[in-house]
């Protein structure tokens, strides 16, 4: 069948993303080199001497609290006070995705690949900093978790795209069904919900 303007724009999509990714990865290698650091059993390990230099850039914990804002510090209980429901949330989708995606078949999202909380070894940073970081790096890490999570269930239970398009769709939604196309929804459903290959194109499109 042949492709479609949209396959063959997905198509050098796929291609300058994995582009970019060998780039990505270039680019952090030399930045471990200029740094100083490495990585060594998921744990980051900086020279002692390059240690020694980022403490010179520190800020004291207390110079740090009667720098900030007084705003900031009445506003800390709320911010923080949302570990409770990404607590809650992480539980929760982590038990479902461990029953629900066995008995579907869909390949679970590892969570390691989405939690990378590494910042709290930098030595330029208090304690405060630290924290901060350590509460970003989960929040943010969960959501993206989070979003795998559902859309490999969109894809299962309902891959139709809307009838227009969102701000930020999920990287899976490309694939999904257009809107209004019965006859395709119908014919290849039961070939998306086993088909996980990310890098192929629009199910609609190649089946026929």
């Amino acid at each position: 069948m042949r492709s479609s303007p949209l396959d063959e724009i997905l198509q050098r999509l796929h291609q300058a993303q994995s582009d970019l990714e060998q780039e990505l990865d270039r680019l952090l290698d030399e930045k471990r080199q200029k740094f100083q650091y490495q990585l060594r059993r998921g744990r980051v390990v900086f020279e002692k001497s390059i240690k020694r230099v980022q403490r010179q850039y520190r800020t004291g914990a207390l110079a740090y609290l009667f720098k900030a804002p007084l705003a900031f510090i009445l506003s800390a209980p709320l911010i923080y006070g949302m570990i409770v429901p990404f607590v809650l949330l992480d539980l929760c989708v982590s038990l479902y995705q461990q029953i629900c995606f066995r008995i579907y078949g869909i390949p679970r999202v590892k969570r390691a690949d989405y939690m990378v909380i590494d910042r709290h070894h930098l030595a330029y940073l208090n304690v405060f900093e630290k924290i901060n970081c350590v509460y970003c790096g989960y929040g943010n890490g969960l959501i993206e978790y989070v979003r795998e999570i559902s859309a490999r269930t969109e894809q299962f239970w309902c891959p139709i795209k809307h009838a227009r398009r969102t701000l930020d769709a999920h990287r899976r939604s490309h694939r999904f069904f257009d809107y209004g196309d019965a006859e395709a929804y119908r014919r290849n459903l039961h070939k998306l919900r086993t088909d996980w290959n990310d890098d192929e194109g629009d199910v609609s499109e190649r089946a026929g």
